[in-house]
């Protein structure tokens, strides 16, 4: 049977090359497709994601039939650039025209065109055929350098100026994610030379070789652009360690040491604090066997699995990385691996959501941490990242706890209350046999861990109650076998 492609969790270079180059409002782009395929991406996707009514500066040339079947895209993105320009669209702006997967399809390369558009146009192939999001974003970045900015060995650098690099639509969490970023590079004593693209214009591209430092937001895409800035340069980071190694690093590149550990220690007392107390408080025990799978980009898998597993003491079960890395389970290897036993926790797109819901399973919490999927990421208050995102992720897992372990919670009837009715008096607790609490421990290892705690009361209160109707002045194995099998037949 041929392995056919499920749920794909990213889409093309076209898609990641227009987030990239519309967050710089001064530059308009000329997509080469047809209506649907610039509405989906320009008002639909960006809507639900980084809740973006519409890219204003983007219009696609309406490719029709007529054009696939033997005119060719130019005339349709002629007659698109001159009605953008007699409506004054234009005006104060960069253009650019972007391919697309079906003007590619019939090799519609307008390169030779541009010089009879104004405004500087030029065109960027976006590859979208054979390239993922990703590497559409690292290649529209480097294009953009290439093409807007300046020269890295003449342009004068500026200590302590430092740039982040990658933030752009279609990035789960960007917003929240740069703002901790941003706070960190100020604590360790940087200051924000260009946040790009998220935050530049075209002219700020040339302004890129003035900072001493590069931070690059994502492992996925950025780092070219990085390199050919020829400046030092740092992933951002996630998790505890990840995080002051990342402050100390930046500091010693520009010379702020001394800045830095006031920051640091400031950071412990202060915005690290909430991880103490949810670490010391009693639902620390529930961290050792919390179970734990993560399904995201690489950068989010990977500092989640240092962070959850290693400084936390998560069981990490399940990983894996879009896109695909060596060794890592493909969408359907993954659903036949959640449909047979979920973790306790699954960080994931739409398409592990849906893959639990297939399942049934109704006890693993899940918890967004990529794209796809309809989950707006715009608040600043959510991050992943930094020291803030090592609170928020902790906090949403205890919040999590706590809803399961309401769920499971026995109602009164479960302690010999009859709804609605009065307390009965409890009867004095019975010494129970070795091998009556060996069998107890058996049957309760099956459960989901959360519900133990609850279920195990409750047997045993059952088994005690049960051996007091059989005048037995201990509990047996043979009562404990009696109330499993009371209780599977209710549940029956």
């Amino acid at each position: 049977m041929p392995n056919l492609i499920r749920d794909i969790p990213e889409t093309s270079g076209y898609w990641g090359a227009v987030w990239t180059v519309c967050n710089l409002p001064d530059i308009h782009v000329i997509a080469d497709a047809p209506v649907g395929c610039y509405s989906l991406l320009a008002s639909a996707v960006s809507n639900y994601t980084d809740a973006i009514p519409n890219l204003e500066n983007i219009t696609p040339s309406f490719i029709r039939e007529a054009e696939v079947m033997g005119s060719g895209t130019w005339p349709a993105v002629e007659n698109v650039y001159k009605g953008l320009h007699e409506t004054g669209k234009l005006e104060g702006k960069q253009l650019i025209v972007v391919s697309t997967a079906e003007s590619e399809m019939i090799g519609s390369d307008l390169s030779e065109f541009m010089g009879r558009l104004g405004y500087n146009a030029k065109f960027f192939h976006s590859e979208s055929l054979t390239h993922d999001e990703w590497t559409g974003r690292d290649r529209a970045l480097i294009w953009l350098w290439e093409n807007y900015g300046g020269n890295s060995a003449t342009t004068a650098l500026e200590p302590g100026l430092v740039n982040i690099i990658g933030p752009t639509y279609g990035c789960f969490n960007a917003p929240a994610d740069l703002h901790e970023i941003r706070r960190l590079v100020e604590g360790a004593g940087g200051r924000i030379n260009v946040v790009f693209p998220y935050e530049a214009t075209v002219a700020d591209i040339a302004r890129l070789p003035k900072a001493q430092v590069n931070v690059v937001m994502y492992k996925e895409f950025g780092h070219t652009l990085a390199n050919a800035l020829e400046r030092p340069w740092l992933y951002a980071p996630m998790g505890l360690r990840a995080t002051t190694d990342f402050i100390r690093q930046l500091a010693q590149m520009l010379g702020t040491t001394d800045q830095a550990e006031r920051f640091i220690k400031r950071e412990k007392a202060t915005t690290l604090k909430p991880i103490w107390d949810m670490w010391k408080g009693p639902q620390g025990d529930w961290y050792s066997t919390t179970t734990v799978g993560i399904v995201a980009t690489g950068t989010y898998v990977d500092g989640l699995r240092a962070f959850l597993g290693d400084e936390m003491g998560m069981p990490v079960t399940l990983t894996a990385a879009r896109p695909l890395r060596p060794g890592d389970m493909d969408n359907i290897a993954l659903r036949k691996a959640i449909h047979a036993g979920a973790p306790s926790f699954l960080f994931g797109s739409i398409n592990e959501k849906i893959y639990l819901s297939e399942a049934g399973n109704k006890m693993t919490n899940f918890i967004p941490a990529a794209f796809p999927g309809p989950i707006v990421r715009r608040a600043l208050g959510t991050p992943f990242m930094g020291y803030a995102g090592t609170v928020y992720v902790v906090q949403e897992i205890v919040n999590r706890l706590f809803e399961t372990l309401f769920n499971v919670l026995p109602l009164d009837t479960a302690y010999g209350r009859p709804a609605g009715g009065p307390p009965v008096a409890a009867k004095p607790s019975l010494p129970w046999q070795p091998a009556a609490k060996a069998q107890l421990d058996a049957a309760l290892s099956k459960l989901h861990f959360l519900t133990r705690i609850s279920v195990s009361q409750e047997l045993q209160m059952a088994a005690e109650t049960y051996a007091h109707t059989q005048h037995l002045s201990e509990v047996t194995p043979e009562v404990v076998e009696a109330v499993l099998a009371g209780r599977q037949g209710e549940r029956r």
